[in-house]
Order: structure tokens, then C-alpha cells, then sequence
């Protein structure tokens, strides 16, 4: 079984405005869970499910991504004893599974979860529209970061490039198969972090449905070497995403 991401969940101020918003820029329709005492809301791309959104004014409006394990509680031990750290304890979520969120040793925040089900995960599919392209580890030290990913989770290095003054950035997969994404050192980030990459059909016409909506482009259009391009952005509410994508 591959140890990737399965899940993408946006913790935000304002649940109703961050539906709009990912609505009109890439394509989701967001669903109540009817999860009692909680307002979460699962975001669709047709008939697939893509990621999650819910209120959360304990952190600042961000991205987490979800980390699949065999087992919730093992994985916290082995992840706290590798220097790690426990954010929120593990819990489980009817019908869907067991979950905690939890830290690298940079302080890179995720969450672990052990889903009910066989079923494949539809959240990362690689130049699929309204879907996960891309995951990037901006870190303090990628070298050590790599490391962490591979003990933990079986991830591999497919292949280390040369930005010059910028560093390394290692492009790595989940332990088979084509590279899924990168690792870089950022000193220019706030706190090391996971950034997700979101696919769309034109770059150029989402920076400016994210600008019409309230949006920030903070980067791009830019190309990247797999020849995509890439746009970054900050939504209303102050979550950092990127979209990738053909630009017209």
C-alpha cells in the first residue's frame, strides 16, 4: 500500500466565503457532512471527492494534507520518536477512519489517517482538472525532511535538481511510480510547510478568477520544467494554494 496523500483539507475563517471561492476558481461544490457539533464541508470535482474545508480559529487559514497509515497510533509513536511532534490526538471519524494531526521535525504540519475502506484514493491525480497535482515541502532542511518521508512512509528520491543560488529541490515519489513532488529549503517561508498544487485547464484564466473573487496572486504565471505552468496564490482568507496548469 502507498503512504501519500489522500487527502487535501483547508482550515479557514470562513467556510461559506472559502466555497465560493474555490468554487468560481476551480470547480468545486462543497457538501455538508452532518457531522454533529462541526461544520465540515467536502469538496467534489464531479463525482469524485477532491478534499475537505472547515472551520478552524485555533491556526491560521492553511492547506494540511492527508498522509495514509496502516495504523493512526503506531505511526504518532514513531513519528514522535523521530523527533516529531503531536498536534491534535488521534480520534475517529465514523465511516470514514482514524486520524491525528501531527508535525515533522522541521515543524511541517499533516495529518496521518488509517481510512475505512479499500477503495483508491481520487485526490491526487496528476493533470486531472479539480484535482491534486503536485505536493511541496518548503523546510529548513530538505535533506533531513527527505529522510523523515522515507523512514516513515517508504517515500524515494527520483531526482535531485540544481536551482543554483536556490538550492537543491528534490523531487521525490510515494516509494513507486513517477515523482508526485518536491522538496525544497525556503528561507523566505514563514514556518516550513506543505504547499498544494491544484490542477486546472488555463492558468492564465484561474489568476483571473482568483483575482475577480478576492484572491492575491503572489507568483506566476511561471513555467516549470515539466513544461506546466504554475500560479500561487493566497485566497480571501489568507491560505496559500497553487494551480497548475496549460497556459493559453
Amino acid at each position: 500500500m502507498s503512504h501519500g496523500f489522500i487527502w487535501y483539507e483547508l482550515m479557514t475563517s470562513d467556510p461559506d466565503a472559502a466555497a465560493k471561492f474555490y468554487g468560481a476558481v476551480i470547480g468545486w461544490t462543497a457538501h455538508g457532512t452532518g457531522q454533529p457539533g462541526m461544520d465540515y464541508r467536502q469538496l467534489k470535482m464531479g463525482d469524485s471527492f477532491v478534499g475537505g474545508l472547515m472551520a478552524m480559529a485555533e491556526m491560521p487559514p492553511m492547506w494540511v494534507g492527508y498522509i495514509s497509515v496502516d495504523d493512526v497510533d503506531a505511526a504518532i509513536v514513531a513519528i514522535k520518536a523521530a523527533g516529531g511532534a503531536e498536534h491534535m490526538p488521534a480520534r475517529d471519524i465514523p465511516g470514514v477512519g482514524r486520524m491525528a494531526m501531527v508535525s515533522d521535525p522541521q515543524g511541517a504540519i499533516f495529518y496521518v489517517m488509517a481510512a475505512i475502506g479499500d477503495g483508491p484514493a481520487t485526490s491526487f491525480a496528476p493533470g486531472k482538472v479539480g484535482h491534486g497535482g503536485w505536493h511541496e515541502l518548503h523546510t529548513t532542511d530538505w535533506s533531513a525532511g527527505f529522510d523523515f518521508y522515507k523512514t516513515q512512509f517508504g517515500w524515494e528520491k527520483v531526482h535531485a535538481m540544481d536551482m543554483g543560488p536556490m538550492g537543491t529541490y528534490l523531487q521525490f515519489n510515494f516509494g513507486e511510480g513517477d515523482f508526485v513532488g518536491g522538496m525544497m529549503n525556503d528561507s523566505q517561508a514563514p514556518r516550513p510547510h506543505w504547499q498544494f498544487v491544484f490542477n486546472v485547464e488555463d492558468v492564465t484564466a484561474a489568476k483571473s478568477r482568483i483575482e475577480a473573487h478576492g484572491g492575491e496572486t503572489l507568483r506566476g504565471p511561471e513555467q516549470v520544467p515539466t513544461g506546466a505552468w504554475i500560479v500561487q496564490a493566497k485566497d480571501p482568507q489568507g491560505a496559500v494554494f497553487v494551480v497548475v496548469g496549460p497556459k493559453a
